[in-house]
């Protein structure tokens, strides 16, 4: 029993208790010496409880005494060691009409959480965070429950609450680590499947419910709570593929076709209020379709758990939760494990640059900037409404490295696409004179944000190899794809945005007019070979009025049709991986609608159908050409036959392979006039059969062309011995190879 000096502290500790004010739960709750009874004294706090009794394992009961405040119940033991280990007992409660509840005691157990794992969460060095915080189902000696941990070092108390306790803040108030500034309880005998939040106290006094940061399952938006979940039940038999990519290192000299991926308008249901498919509906019929259309990856625009559904996944709050929209994270693991089975890999759309304001989320966690800096010059993206992460607190780093790998680990994700990653290279990136402030040199390289993708990349590739990081980046940021340890960020790949705005301004001029933009097709090639690019039509060119890929190319329908084919032709012959947006196969006439479905009706059409065999096609000849992927990032892999034809508004090129005996030759005239008796340079004599001719009428073209071969004459030409005479289609790509 506590003695004369202490009594005063107790009854304010349980006055706070009882109030909901900060407080120190296990020093009140729980089993507690009582030395001068020789045994023990047990509180509890019950809000909505009439009355308490205390069942000893032998099913002896006894009766709990009402406290000086409503909910608060104490029983005095003789002859009980109070342990450690605490002794063993549960918790009686009668309600309100006489309901009856018996619970374990979550204040008899003692923390979970060590010093060590403290501590390399608190230095930015914890990479598996996702195991130490959140809600994990872990056994306590013989008890089995839920562990509670969270991170909130300014909050003046932390609290479990949801359904299982009616939400009611001051029943499962938590023990603080200090200085960690982490939260923890273990609650025994929770369930699966129990809705939760945390309550957070404010130093200022006010009340904050948060979703999990950790939390591994949420409801169904709009509904915001977290989910306790376990989600280690699904039985992977993706072991062959996960073997062969840690095997593998390296996609560089492999082909890659992405086929990127909003799940939530690929395909819906009509019949059923048009609702989206779920995960292993798609499974069922996206896996299908991509490996037939001949990709050999699917990127998921953002599949984290998101509130608002018209950001695309881009502004995420359940960093570590697949959105239930779409089913449980088990339906997730088991479309990827699909994808794998298929022979198909998965790459995840992954936003660590900002994160929405929601009031249930990361924003002012604890009722100070937590997640992201305190200054709005440092902290805010004002152009998107939302919170810049600070790169430079460990415990975010914790967080943000942790995710990285558990999308790797946890659900098998064969790579990562970092969104906006110039928006985190630079403090000045879309703000004026005086709304930034310079980093420690006066410079404007944000050096937290650098130091972080470096270890972000070093990380990944270093514990998963053959796993794949792709930085989204506009600018002409230095050595993005060059390794960490020879000053690079370390990204395996680069988007190469420039080529894309370059081409797509290109084809959307008036032919007429191409040969005073010819620069517009060739400028690529000398840079293509400073970073390993990616080339992408991705999302972002079919919407917000920039209309859809057909709907750029000018002229009548058949010129749009001809000149989309052809933009396509190039793609897959210039150097680099190519990404390609859902319904671009399709030549779809509107703009992407993220709450409608593509349009698949287009295939009823021939032209539209012709374009998806010509997309299929082209897959087929990049994956089984090893000329046209094998040296994407060797100079030795590419050479112009022709660049400067621009009055022909004609360019030409051969792709070899690490064999230079083995190449590919590419033309393609980006005029409707078709080019008869055009002679090209060739590295060697013989018959070249055209592997592929846009103009192909299987493809919806005019079937102008070579009738399937052409034989090189000793005619110099190009710097090259030998030269095709050949018929180049109007607005027509050829793809040739000596037989």
């Amino acid at each position: 029993m506590a003695t004369v000096d202490q009594l005063p502290a107790l009854e304010a500790g349980l006055a706070a208790l009882a109030a909901g004010h900060p407080c120190d739960p296990f020093a009140l709750l729980g089993p507690h010496p009582d030395p001068e009874l020789g045994g023990v004294v047990v509180r509890a706090f019950q809000p909505a409880a009439n009355a308490a009794e205390l069942v000893l394992p032998g099913g002896e009961s006894v009766s709990m005494a009402a406290g000086p405040h409503a909910g608060l119940f104490e029983a005095r033991i003789a002859g009980v060691d109070p342990g450690p280990p605490a002794p063993d007992y549960r918790l009686r409660f009668t309600f309100p009409r006489h309901q009856v509840a018996e619970l374990d005691d979550p204040y008899r157990y003692g923390r979970v959480l060590t010093d060590d794992a403290l501590r390399l969460f608190g230095e930015g060095a914890h990479h598996r965070a996702f195991e130490m915080l959140g809600a994990h189902r872990v056994a306590v000696g013989p008890a089995v429950g839920v562990h509670f941990a969270v991170w909130a070092p300014n909050a003046g108390r932390v609290s479990v609450v949801g359904d299982f306790n009616d939400w009611d803040g001051r029943v499962h108030a938590m023990r603080h680590l200090r200085p960690s500034g982490v939260w923890e309880i273990f609650i025994p005998d929770l369930s699966d499947g129990e809705n939760y939040k945390f309550e957070i106290r404010t130093e200022s006094g006010a009340l904050l419910l948060k979703s999990d940061p950790y939390g591994v399952a949420f409801e169904v938006p709009p509904r915001t709570a977290s989910v306790v979940r376990d989600i280690s039940g699904h039985e992977w038999r993706d072991e062959a593929w996960m073997a062969r990519r840690a095997a593998h290192g390296s996609w560089l000299r492999e082909p890659m076709s992405i086929y990127e991926v909003h799940l939530g308008s690929w395909a819906r249901v009509p019949e059923e209020g048009n609702r989206s498919l779920t995960y292993r509906e798609l499974a069922q019929r996206l896996i299908p379709y991509v490996k037939t259309m001949g990709f050999s990856h699917i990127e998921l625009l953002p599949v984290m758990e998101h509130p608002f559904s018209g950001s695309w996944g881009y502004q995420v709050l359940g960093f570590f939760a697949p959105t239930s929209r779409f089913g449980p994270p088990e339906d997730f693991k088991y479309f990827v494990d699909a994808c794998h089975q298929a022979g198909l890999g998965v790459i995840l759309d992954w936003v660590p640059g900002h994160f929405p304001k929601d009031e249930h989320g990361l924003a002012h966690f604890d009722g100070t900037a937590l997640y992201e800096h305190a200054d709005p010059r440092q902290g805010e993206h004002k152009d998107w409404g939302t919170l810049i992460f600070n790169y430079g607190r460990n415990e975010v780093r914790s967080f943000l490295l942790s995710n990285a790998l558990f999308w790797l680990e946890e659900y098998h994700a064969d790579g990562l696409r970092v969104d906006a990653v110039a928006s985190m290279l630079y403090l000045d990136y879309s703000r004026q004179d005086g709304e930034w402030i310079p980093n420690r040199f006066g410079g404007r390289e944000n050096l937290e944000a650098i130091e972080f993708l470096q270890r972000l990349n070093a990380l990944t590739h270093g514990e998963h190899p053959g796993t794949v990081t792709a930085a989204e980046d506009s600018t002409a940021w230095p050595g993005v794809s060059r390794p960490v340890h020879l000053g690079g960020l370390g990204f395996t790949y680069k988007w190469n945005m420039g080529w894309m705005h370059d081409i797509l301004e290109y084809v959307r001029t008036d032919p007429v007019h191409r040969r005073w933009a010819h620069n517009l097709v060739t400028f690529s090639a000398l840079y293509m070979y400073t970073e390993n690019f990616v080339l992408p039509f991705s999302h972002d060119e079919v919407v917000h009025g920039k209309g859809s890929l057909l709907d750029k190319m000018p002229g009548d329908a058949w010129q749009k049709y001809a000149t989309l084919r052809t933009l396509y032709g190039y793609m897959f012959g210039h150097p680099g991986k190519k990404l390609l947006f859902m319904g671009d196969e399709l030549a779809q006439w509107r703009e992407w609608n993220h709450d409608r479905s593509l349009d698949w009706h287009l295939l009823d059409d021939p032209m539209h159908a012709g374009m998806r065999t010509y997309l299929q096609a082209l897959n087929w000849h990049y994956r089984s050409q090893p000329a046209l992927h094998e040296m994407d990032f060797e100079p030795g892999g590419f050479r112009w036959i022709d660049c400067h034809d621009n009055e022909n508004s004609v360019v030409s090129l051969v792709r070899l392979a690490r064999d230079p005996r083995d190449f590919v030759v590419m033309v393609f005239n980006f005029t409707p006039v078709p080019r008869h008796q055009y002679r090209i340079g060739v590295p060697q004599p013989g018959v070249y059969r055209e592997l592929l001719n846009s103009d192909s009428r299987l493809y919806g073209g005019s079937n102008v062309g070579n009738g399937g071969n052409v034989e090189a004459a000793p005619i110099a030409a190009h710097g090259f011995e030998q030269s095709l005479s050949l018929v180049v289609p109007p607005l027509g790509c050829l793809m040739l190879k000596l037989r």
